[in-house]
């Protein structure tokens, strides 16, 4: 049975103003070290999926640029979506061009571009165990990240009964507020990381029985209608409308550094920080200060007795926040004017 890898690089990731643009979203930018987010995913699989096997969904205004940053990708494993509908339409158009490519019989590994990973080579076992339990189980498999905080930004997954090395999933639990995340993680609940496993065939068939948000497109996909299939879809995702819905769902513990770098306070998880547990990009100088987060193109930032900021220069405007404010940039994005929000 052949595997293939799928990596979810759509979106802006608006909680990265200004940095983070249409046009340069944050999966092409080197958040987390020194490559941009996207090629360190591709290589992070690489030992385990050659790139004539792996896909990359995105935005239809990003593929030029991410067959660009991805040269040893064929052209078309770059897949233009032509308008975003979420994780359940992405991934089952993603399987259809599998199943098509080889057969129903093939493996999907399942992740998002924009990732940090610790531990590659624990993250590539625990993918393959994963697989081997979807092949072995006819099951989909997730992988729950042990947490290593109680976060109410992630949602959770109670595991269930034992299966062959695995859990059956009890339930899903959106992200909860700070309490509950403590409850849970004492009580053994794990990440929802987005990281999914499954034999094509097998997810298209709990498509077709439990998510008619899709399953009247998958027509078009099997006609390779890509613009017809997103046309006729509901978005939802891949979680409300399949994984929530069927008794078929494993899930596997997994323990390899990970993190979603999903807001600017991300980062001093991620990167490496100075001894007074600053992380810095750029041209900065800073003096008494400690646990900033701080990001600058072609200016020098110099800080001074501050702590728990985050500041990002870049052509001439520069955004000062908190770490704890800095999750929040949409309810900003939303008060600003135009010609400052949308400046390239």
């Amino acid at each position: 049975m052949s595997r293939w890898a799928v990596i979810l690089a759509g979106g802006v990731g608006s909680r990265f103003w200004p940095l983070s643009t249409p046009e340069r979203p944050k999966q092409l930018m080197p958040l987390a070290g020194n490559e941009p987010l996207l090629s360190d995913a591709v290589n992070r699989l690489a030992p385990l999926v050659p790139p004539e096997r792996t896909l990359v969904l995105t935005n239809g205004s990003l593929a030029n640029a991410i067959r660009e940053l991805l040269p040893d990708l064929p052209a078309a494993n770059v897949i233009a979506e032509p308008r975003a509908r979420g994780t359940a339409p992405a991934l089952a158009w993603a399987a259809s061009e599998i199943r098509s490519r080889s057969d129903a019989t093939a493996t999907m590994l399942s992740v998002h571009a924009d990732w940090a990973v610790a531990d590659a080579a624990a993250f590539r076992a625990t993918l393959e165990r994963a697989a081997d339990a979807a092949e072995r189980h006819a099951s989909l498999v997730t992988v729950g990240v042990v947490p290593t905080r109680p976060d109410p930004g992630f949602g959770y997954i109670q595991p269930g009964e034992p299966v062959d090395g695995a859990r059956r999933v009890a339930r899903f639990v959106e992200k909860p507020d700070r309490t509950t995340a403590e409850r849970m993680v004492s009580e053994g609940f794990l990440w929802n990381s987005g990281i999914f496993v499954w034999r094509v065939g097998d997810f298209l068939d709990e498509v077709r029985a439990r998510c008619p948000e899709v399953a009247p497109a998958l027509a078009a996909a099997d006609r390779c209608d890509i613009s017809a299939f997103f046309d006729s879809v509901t978005p939802i995702s891949v979680d409300h409308g399949v994984l929530e819905r069927s008794p078929h769902v494993l899930v596997l513990p997994g323990d390899f550094g990970w993190d979603d770098v999903g807001t600017w306070a991300a980062l001093r998880r991620v990167r490496e920080l100075d001894a007074d547990g600053n992380a810095l990009s750029g041209s900065v100088h800073a003096v008494d200060s400690t646990g900033n987060v701080v990001h600058t193109e072609g200016q020098t930032i110099v800080l001074y007795g501050v702590h728990d900021l985050v500041v990002v220069s870049r052509d001439g405007l520069t955004l000062v926040t908190t770490v704890e404010r800095a999750a929040d940039l949409k309810s900003l994005l939303a008060e600003l004017p135009e010609q400052v929000r949308e400046r390239p």
